[in-house]
């Protein structure tokens, strides 16, 4: 699309108000109930969906399909940030009433480094059509080690700080308990980071790792940076609420990688192929309605196998556990 530097800033002076309306509503520490986080769930889809048609009906068809792809390819691969969210929220023991600041401002933090990632990503797309086929290569490389890292199957998995957040530690200090909301103290006359700062900047660093897979797959339907941008951004937003929302429901998902990794794999199947016609080889092209559905088939697909197995699992766990209490229900009689 032709986007004029008038409607950039009024998208981003528009998604900047909607954080600052989420910002005023969240500003009070609370435990965040199901029922707050299902409502703005609701919201920020809504939003988006509203913005996906706007931009079907002024941007045309292929502009929109893009959108819808990118957004509904964002959300999915942001739900497998989620996991590491909670192993984050345990490292650090963040009590929960401070968990949604915490969550809003680490999404803030990801989405300007994503913003960075994509006018980068534009740039280099622009002048080198040959970076395609490492864009392919590198997802279809991501998908087969999801492969690999699902059949694994490792369990007490722990959150290790990057080299990034170490140094800042080292440099600044970090303040033995956390202080309210407050970022910054004075403690025995130095100026050091509570504990709430350090984990909004695991949360916003962490999130350059999944940049570094999702912001290719975009790139993988569609070039615009627009599109790129603003379905980044609503995928982002909402995050928080749907942390609350299917917090407990994660560890049923558990073939959420087979299904990213599909999703990746087809993806960068696509990004080789646009590569090659992009060098004059006549090869097929995958067109936006089959990426929206293969996307939305996969998800689909995977949520309903991971709830089915999920409950099998439960069962037989609850099926042999009431068959080893023999002594103990003796007792209760």
């Amino acid at each position: 699309m032709d986007v004029s530097l008038t409607l950039w800033v009024l998208t981003i002076v528009g998604l900047c108000a909607l954080i600052a309306v989420d910002f005023f509503i969240g500003r009070k520490p609370h435990d965040v109930s199901i029922k707050e986080a299902g409502i703005w769930t609701i919201v920020w889809i809504v939003l988006a969906a509203l913005f996906g048609l706007g931009l079907l009906i002024w941007g045309g068809g292929q502009a929109g399909g893009e959108f819808f792809a990118g957004y509904i390819t964002e959300k999915s691969l942001s739900v497998d940030n989620l996991f590491v969210f909670v192993l984050i929220m345990a490292k650090f023991a963040v009590p929960s009433q401070y968990q949604q600041r915490v969550l809003l401002i680490g999404v803030l933090i990801a989405l300007v480094l994503r913003a960075i990632f994509i006018a980068a990503g534009a740039a280099i797309l622009a002048s080198f059509s040959w970076v395609f086929y490492i864009f392919g290569a590198f997802l279809i490389w991501t998908a087969w080690k999801l492969i690999q890292e699902a059949r694994a199957d490792e369990e007490d998995e722990e959150y290790e700080e990057n080299k990034l957040l170490k140094a800042a530690e080292r440099r600044f200090g970090v303040a033995d308990r956390y202080h309210g909301t407050k970022l910054w103290i004075e403690q025995n006359g130095k100026r050091v980071m509570t504990p709430m700062l350090v984990v909004m900047l695991a949360i916003g660093t962490t999130d350059i790792l999944f940049a570094l897979d999702s912001i290719p797959a975009i790139f993988g339907l569609t070039q615009d940076p627009y599109i790129v941008f603003t379905a980044n951004a609503f995928a982002l937003m909402g995050l928080r609420q749907l942390y609350f929302l299917i917090g407990g429901l994660l560890k049923k998902l558990v073939h959420l990688s087979y299904g990213l990794s599909i999703i990746l794999g087809f993806i960068g199947v696509k990004l080789v192929l646009h590569a090659l016609h992009e060098s004059g080889v006549h090869v097929p092209e995958i067109s936006i309605p089959v990426s929206l559905g293969v996307i939305c088939a996969v998800l689909i697909v995977t949520t309903i196998t991971s709830l089915l197995a999920s409950r099998k699992q439960a069962e037989a766990e609850a099926a042999a556990g009431g068959g080893q209490d023999p002594v103990k229900n003796d007792i209760d009689v």
